[in-house]
């Protein structure tokens, strides 16, 4: 269902993390082949101020906080900041007159979406984790609609006002063939957009006990390391550029998947979606500190249904990590039966579907 006869304008409110705002950026190309204009909103301190311009879009500024996980003093800070964002989000209401806005959760949302409750704005709410976000938790009642990644989440929102559409993610993971020649075995560790420190570490101590043993002749490794340690660890993986392609930040994560015998990373909806689509292996390490646990729920929806092995991040360490690699490297059934899986649990067509809500609900407004 694509309308195209009348343009409208929809704000996008996704910030922090990759994994808000690469799913925004493509409902937004979607919209924008429809013939509508997008913008964003965000803070500057998340990814969002460098990744949305670069991918063409406007995007404007909150000065908001984070609330779950936060110190009592940040807390303090972050209510306010969320008076102060108040008025800045009431007049990006008023400068870009949106149709409809699209929330993807997160503290980036908090200031927009309660402005636009206030406004009468249809408002979309977009869940990928099993268990909500505290914004979206709040304000997915009040909601005109809800769209959720999980099968699980609906409980969360109104009956009849939310659908599984499943998480937005680029077409280019559907596409991916599968992996007929596993040789070299190749290793994906990803950390999610920021990276993750303990992965680092794992992987690091991996490749040397499979160097030790003697697998290493028979495997590649492409390591996302996060901005921050990435000259530590090309420092680590010195001598090994041939059979190591390392990035702070892979921007072609459909290419990497296509190169990927297994992917390790943590549990955010978003990668586990593309794993999905790519239907990819994978081993999961929950990150332990994310809100309401949502990282673990996410990756036990994966593991039981036999798409992927759990390491708690606890336990996690370049043994336990060396070990569960190898253990499937040799073992190709596990690994097809792992592939199926994981196919089974993908949900083409959520980018389309998001679109749709937004011009119906904007349709429904004009």
């Amino acid at each position: 269902m694509k309308n195209t006869t009348q343009q409208k304008t929809f704000l996008i409110a996704a910030g922090g993390t990759g994994g808000h705002i690469i799913p925004g950026i493509a409902i937004a190309k979607e919209l924008l082949m429809r013939g509508h204009r997008c913008t964003f909103v965000g803070t500057h301190r998340g990814l969002e101020h460098r990744l949305v311009p670069e991918a063409g879009f406007k995007i404007e500024f909150v000065n908001v906080g984070p609330w779950n996980g936060a110190s009592p003093a940040r807390r303090l800070k972050t209510v306010l900041q969320l008076a102060s964002g108040l008025p800045a989000a009431a007049s990006i209401l008023e400068k870009t007159a949106p149709a409809a806005i699209l929330s993807l959760g997160g503290y980036t949302a908090a200031a927009i979406v309660m402005t636009a409750l206030g406004a009468d704005v249809p408002i979309v709410v977009m869940e990928p984790n099993v268990r909500p976000g505290l914004v979206n938790r709040l304000t997915g009642p009040f909601a005109t609609w809800a769209l959720v990644g999980f099968k699980e989440t609906m409980r969360w929102f109104p009956e009849a006002r939310c659908e599984l559409s499943g998480i937005p993610i680029r077409s280019e993971f559907f596409d991916i063939p599968p992996r007929t020649v596993r040789s070299p075995f190749t290793v994906l560790v990803t950390g999610g957009s920021l990276g993750a420190k303990r992965l680092n570490e794992a992987i690091v101590r991996a490749v040397e006990i499979w160097r030790n043993a003697g697998s290493w002749e028979q495997m590649n490794l492409i390591h996302q390391t996060g901005e921050l340690e990435y000259e530590k660890i090309r420092a680590a993986f010195a001598g090994l550029e041939s059979s190591v392609k390392l990035m702070a930040f892979i921007d072609d994560m459909p290419r990497a998947f296509a190169a990927a015998d297994i992917v390790i990373c943590r549990a955010g909806a978003s990668t586990l979606a593309e794993i999905g689509a790519a239907a990819k292996p994978s081993l999961l390490v929950p990150y332990s500190f994310a809100t309401d646990q949502h990282q673990l729920a996410n990756a036990k929806v994966m593991t039981d249904s036999g798409a992927a092995r759990l390491i708690v991040d606890q336990e996690l360490d370049g043994e336990r990590l060396a070990r569960e690699v190898t253990l499937l490297m040799d073992d190709p059934k596990t690994l097809r039966s792992m592939e199926s899986a994981a196919r089974r649990l993908a949900r083409p067509g959520a980018i389309e579907k998001v679109a749709d809500r937004l011009e119906s609900v904007a349709n429904l407004r004009s």
